[in-house]
Formats: C-alpha cells, sequence, structure tokens
C-alpha cells in the first residue's frame, strides 16, 4: 500500500515532532547504540498501517530491522507481541511517538470499520468512508476503511461529481445543477446529487443522475426513495450514520451506505513499544 504521497508527509510529521532535535534522547544517548524493542497491543482489534509505522523510523535510519509477526488486517489480541524493532537506540526513541500516531490511528479505523461492516453482513449495502477525514491524514485513512473491510467514497474533489445542498441552491434547482453538471464533465464521469425529500429525489431522477444520495431520511422515506428510483439510479445513505444506528438502514434497499464516523469518530487502538534495551555488538 506504500507509495511516494505518504513518504513527503510522514517526513512532515517527523519535522512536527522534531523541529530540530530529540534534546531528550540526545542529553542521554550521546552516540550510536544498537537496541531492540518490541510492539506490543494494549486491547483487542484489527492491525493496519505496519508499512507506515516501519517506514518512518527507516527515514530516521534506513538500516532500522523489523520483524513483524502479524500483517495488516489480522486481529491482533491485548497483550500479544506484534514485532521486533532493532536499530540505533536513538532513532527507536525519536521515532517512536510518530510511528505509533499512524498505527494507532489507522489501526483504530480499521477495528471501527470492521464492526459497522459486519452489521450489514449479508444485506446488498456496501459501506462507503467519506471526505470526514483529519488534514494530512486522508491517504492513510481511507486506506485503513479499507482494511476494516469497508469501501472508499471519492478520494477527493477533483475525483467525481457530488452536487450537495449548497451546489443545487447556487444552481438554482436539482434538475439545473445535474443538467449543468452533465454538461460540463466528460462522459466518464457520475453525477451523483444529494437529495432530502421525494420530491428532489423524484426531480433528480427525472435529470437523469446516475447516483441519488437520500440525505437524512427516516428509514420509511429512503424505502421510498427506493422504490421511485426504481434503479434508474444507484442509491446511497447518508446523515450521521454511525455503529449504533446502521442497522436502522438494512432493510431499506440502497445500495450503499456512507459514514464519516469511519474515520472522524474511530477511536484509536492503544499500541505501545516496551522493554527497550542495549544489543551487544558481535
Amino acid at each position: 500500500m506504500f507509495n511516494s504521497n505518504m513518504d513527503e508527509l510522514i517526513r512532515l510529521a517527523l519535522k512536527e515532532d522534531i523541529t530540530s532535535e530529540d534534546i531528550s534522547t540526545n542529553s542521554v544517548i550521546k552516540e550510536y547504540k544498537k537496541g531492540t524493542v518490541q510492539l506490543i497491543c494494549k486491547q483487542d482489534g484489527i492491525i493496519c498501517g505496519l508499512e507506515v509505522f516501519a517506514h518512518t523510523f527507516e527515514i530516521l535510519d534506513k538500516n532500522t530491522q523489523f520483524e513483524f509477526y502479524v500483517n495488516d488486517g489480522e486481529k491482533v489480541a491485548k497483550g500479544q507481541h506484534i514485532a521486533t524493532l532493532t536499530g540505533d537506540i536513538r532513532v527507536l526513541l525519536s521515532g517512536e511517538r510518530t510511528a505509533l500516531n499512524y498505527l494507532q490511528r489507522m489501526s483504530g479505523i480499521a477495528t471501527y470499520t470492521a464492526e459497522v461492516a459486519a452489521l450489514l453482513k449479508g444485506s446488498k449495502t456496501k459501506l462507503l468512508d467519506t471526505r470526514k477525514t483529519t488534514p494530512n491524514m486522508r491517504i492513510f485513512e481511507k486506506y485503513a476503511v479499507k482494511v476494516g473491510g469497508g469501501n472508499n467514497h471519492r478520494y477527493n474533489l477533483s475525483d467525481g461529481v457530488m452536487l450537495k445542498d449548497n451546489h443545487i441552491g447556487a444552481a438554482g434547482g436539482v434538475k439545473e445543477a445535474v443538467l449543468a453538471a452533465k454538461s460540463y464533465c466528460s462522459f466518464v464521469h457520475k453525477v451523483e446529487v444529494e437529495v432530502e425529500n421525494l420530491e428532489m429525489c423524484r426531480e433528480a431522477v427525472e435529470a437523469g443522475a446516475d447516483i441519488i444520495m437520500l440525505d437524512n431520511m427516516s428509514p420509511a422515506e429512503m424505502k421510498a426513495a427506493v422504490k421511485l428510483i426504481g434503479g434508474r439510479a444507484l442509491t446511497e445513505c447518508s446523515g450521521n450514520v454511525t455503529r449504533e444506528n446502521i442497522k436502522n438502514i438494512i432493510d431499506c434497499g440502497v445500495d450503499f451506505v456512507s459514514s464519516g464516523a469511519l474515520t472522524h469518530s474511530a477511536p484509536i487502538l492503544d499500541l505501545s513499544l516496551k522493554n527497550l534495551k542495549p544489543v551487544e555488538e558481535k
């Protein structure tokens, strides 16, 4: 999953944490000393972001070595020893917090996503994320959603057309917004439009929208909207969807359900680097 875009972002994160030096580490370890440390899981969940975790240390020292005992997407348990790191003790100490921040955040999202996706099992509805991501963390957080069993909606504003309430207001109505988008965009772009009631839904269908998002509708309203659309467009529901209320959507018949909570409300998975000790060079 690792790519060059991630490298630049990780370097910026390290720069945020080390503006000139790690004064704590440099005050007690004044020169190279080889050591090892263990990556320990402190609660049950799904691990995600191991390559990002490793690359954080590799940026500081390419000779840092890793022995992983699990892979992204695997379940981990409280107290489990999931990796051993070997390298310059100064690097292990200086890279610790930034590397763990990535790993804990990504693992938390994967864990939460898996829990939500499990609630949709057996239905036709697929789980999507949104653009409600942490600034400069989108590429990591959307990857974590996929590892957790969810699906990615558009990555950014250049990816696809989504006409929301303010776009509709600016255009003068649902029909006007959809027709303007279809006139402007290449035929390869689908046009999605957000609707809040059945009248807007009817207008979106008649205008030829490819995807209709049912925003903050009740289950009864969503069922009626799906019936009205009748397969003439894909359907997506959205609006404060969480682990606690997603069961209400299962029987509505929508193709997709999007949840910002996957990325903006998932708690971290608690992980820690423990048992750091020097290693005698042979």
